[in-house]
């Protein structure tokens, strides 16, 4: 039997580890099941319960551990059928198929005088105490063990018959996930008492969520987390806790290149910052960003992009038409860039997704382009927003990642606006562009609003893109009113 051990509880004494063959929800579970105990699997009708003990169960057998089946409701034929389109082997799993038979609706199995629970238990109890001493299994599955409470003539004697059940497979050493049926006439809130532990599987803001509320002599990750059915089973991306990780680095400035820039920022990013780049439609904020990654590149560092809003083609083209050389950066492993459909990713998973790039292949810079198609992936509201961007900022900065953010504003001139949702204070850079007319003519000024860890430069410049890069020009000193968005001329 293959486990691993825990010291949540007690740090003399290691808990033996049963692995749910789900590498997500051992990460929230700590390392995974602990042996010899129950554990209720709740959740509606089409949740993924059933594949969740098909995990449990084959990982089991890959590691010549007895897995028994114990299924209550559904067909082994059905169950077997169903468990190859999405990969299973159960060649190797053992089945005690107690559905209901056909024979028992063709025939005439009514019972006049008896209760079925009097007639019916205690053949199914001695079947199921025969398999169970028989096989000995290490991992039992029952679905749903609900079921059983149509066999008892009340509530009593239906606590009191699971409770014996569980505590015959411990005692053969096995460690057991059942699932339930709840509806609102028969509610499982006494199989949760009865169980170790309680994994819920459901749905949130974002998409299908799992959590353990409840797991008796270990701590687990709290919180929804994020699931998706794929065609090889269930796949878990637990939430971000950026206090578990941390990373050494040395605290520098990360020059863009352009001279007037660095200047604005006095000498550059700071490493490990946080930069939000706002601004309205078309006034050069994803080319800021990634001009700061162009510098990066120069210094053999990797870049990572994620785009929210825009098509990597017309991103790849309207960089390398203004100086950008994107496609070699990617060639030279310097950049990667990654579109993102929104509606498909979950926030856990996209932190996982980033997490890859940081410790895997080194990412020293990570730009969101942009926030508004981030938070369109929330399906939620702005609180929501910012804690996933909170949980994510953190990490990137614990890792000594430099993090650039495009935000963009609604008001193309007029009222100045900062960012278009509230992470202001999530920034430690805030650095802003804006359309403005003058004398007729719509131009461009870049600024910078906030820096947490050094002085800046608070004067506005004018900002063009050209077919050379980007160029900015000396501070507009003679101009007032550039945020308004109607400038004047001053008399100096």
């Amino acid at each position: 039997m293959t486990d691993t051990t825990d010291s949540d509880v007690d740090n003399t004494v290691s808990i033996d580890r049963l692995s749910t063959g789900i590498e997500g929800l051992d990460t929230i579970l700590h390392g995974g099941l602990i042996a010899n105990r129950s554990y209720l699997v709740r959740g509606q009708p089409g949740t993924g319960k059933t594949i969740l003990g098909l995990h449990y169960l084959t990982t089991g057998t890959e590691a010549d551990e007895t897995s028994l089946f114990i299924n209550l409701e559904e067909t082994t034929a059905d169950i077997e059928q169903n468990a190859a389109t999405l990969g299973f082997d159960l060649e190797n799993v053992h089945f005690l198929d107690l559905s209901p038979k056909s024979e028992f609706f063709a025939g005439d199995r009514g019972y006049d005088i008896f209760e079925s629970g009097e007639v019916e238990r205690d053949p199914l109890v001695e079947e199921i105490t025969d398999r169970v001493s028989e096989l000995q299994p290490d991992r039992v599955f029952v679905d749903p063990i609900s079921q059983l409470r149509y066999l008892s003539t009340d509530e009593y004697q239906f606590r009191k018959q699971i409770l014996s059940f569980m505590r015959l497979l411990s005692e053969e050493g096995a460690t057991v996930l059942f699932t339930t049926q709840a509806t609102k006439d028969a509610p499982d809130d006494d199989l949760q008492f009865m169980s170790d532990g309680t994994i819920e599987l459901g749905y949130a803001s974002t998409g299908r969520s799992i959590s353990a509320p409840k797991f008796r002599g270990s701590k687990t990750q709290t919180g929804n987390h994020a699931m998706e059915i794929t065609d090889g089973g269930l796949v878990v991306y637990p939430e971000l806790t950026p206090g578990e990780y941390n990373q050494e680095f040395v605290s520098e400035a990360i020059s863009s290149g352009v001279p007037e820039v660095d200047e604005l920022l006095n000498g550059g990013l700071e490493r490990g910052t946080v930069t939000v780049i706002s601004g309205p439609t078309g006034v050069g904020k994803t080319t800021t960003g990634t001009q700061f990654m162009k510098e990066a590149a120069g210094r053999g560092e990797h870049s990572v992009m994620y785009l929210f809003e825009e098509s990597e083609s017309t991103f790849m083209q309207r960089s390398e038409a203004i100086n950008i050389p994107v496609s070699k950066m990617r060639e030279r492993g310097t950049l990667t860039v990654e579109e993102v459909e929104p509606l498909q990713v979950s926030p856990q998973e996209f932190a996982q997704m980033v997490r890859h790039q940081v410790e895997q292949e080194d990412a020293d810079i990570v730009m969101i382009d942009g926030i508004a198609g981030y938070k369109l992936g929330l399906q939620g509201g702005e609180d929501e927003l910012v804690t996933h961007l909170h949980a994510l900022n953190r990490y990137l900065k614990n890792m000594g990642v430099t993090v650039i953010l495009i935000d963009e504003v609604s008001n193309i001139t007029g009222e100045f606006e900062a960012t278009n949702v509230g992470i202001s204070y999530l920034a430690d850079n805030i650095v802003f562009l804006r359309h403005l007319e003058l004398r007729g003519e719509m131009r461009k000024v870049i600024g910078v609003l906030k820096m947490r860890t050094s002085e800046f430069e608070r004067t506005l410049r004018e900002f063009e893109i050209t077919e050379h890069g980007i160029s900015v020009g000396d501070p507009l000193t003679q101009l007032r009113g550039i945020l308004s968005g109607t400038p004047e001329w001053t008399e100096d």
